[in-house]
């Protein structure tokens, strides 16, 4: 089994990060995010699980890779990237548009997820109530670019803005991304409505959420918790969107305890 975290290329282009052994753990990353953002949890949980961390089509260190403008396409990339490493069942955690992109792989693979974490996401792709609109964020990428619209959404995702500890980190992952990458992923987003599928969605869930984040607000968190059939709550205090990146200690504790069931 793999044994190392650094990037790895699959045949099909797609990048990912590999750790550990024992029972696979997918960890999925949002809009303008890249796997370098789930190193500390690689770390941590490689010791008792395969930790397989992509990074999406057009994102991170596959940004060379054809842009994605539905949900339904990244779940593909990501199943055609678990197929060719032999991968059948696994846990699996989506963080934002990456948890719109896990709903719709427990929805659409269910027989092949044990257990879903959903963490700082929602039912709806359109984000309701979130810091600003999909088409003002698609305004604001096509006159900034890419890099400058990664620092102004990624500050939301931090209770201390551009102060914060794991700020760096963010805007250093979503400047790799292409435009046309970022464009597809609002339209994704905008596309997508998760909502009818969470009923089958019957395996154990944890919906992990902080308590500060302005992109899903508490209204939709709640109702993606109290639809899923079988599915704890975590709220962290004091944290916002990339919660573990703020308190990776508690964030970590949580995600461990669900996994262990």
């Amino acid at each position: 089994m793999v044994a190392r975290s650094d990037a790895l290329t699959a045949a099909s282009g797609l990048s990912y990060r590999r750790a550990g052994t024992g029972q696979p753990l997918v960890l999925v990353h949002g809009y303008l995010g890249g796997s370098a953002q789930w190193q500390a949890e690689i770390d941590r949980f490689s010791a008792g699980y395969d930790v397989i961390a992509p990074d999406l089509p057009g994102f991170a260190a596959s940004a060379g890779c054809n842009p994605v403008d539905r949900i339904e396409g990244f779940v593909a990339a990501i199943i055609g990237l678990l197929d060719e490493l032999g991968v059948t069942t696994f846990m699996l955690m989506g963080h934002s548009m990456g948890g719109m992109i896990a709903q719709e792989m427990a929805a659409r693979h269910g027989d092949r997820v044990t257990r879903l974490v959903l963490y700082g996401t929602g039912p709806l792709g359109v984000m309701p109530d979130r810091f600003e609109t999909l088409d003002i964020s698609r305004q604001r990428l096509r006159a900034d670019g890419v890099a400058e619209t990664t620092r102004r959404i990624g500050a939301t995702w931090f209770r201390d803005g551009e102060q914060a500890t794991g700020f760096g980190l963010v805007a250093a992952l979503g400047a790799q991304a292409s435009e046309a990458a970022a464009m597809g992923a609002l339209d994704a987003m905008d596309h997508w409505d998760g909502r009818p599928a969470i009923p089958t969605l019957t395996m154990p869930s944890l919906v992990i959420w902080g308590d500060g984040d302005k992109s899903y607000r508490w209204p939709q968190t709640e109702a993606l918790w109290r639809a899923l059939p079988d599915a704890g709550l975590a709220v962290l205090p004091r944290a916002a969107h990339a919660a573990h990146l703020e308190k990776p200690g508690i964030f970590q504790a949580m995600l461990g305890e669900f996994l262990a069931g």
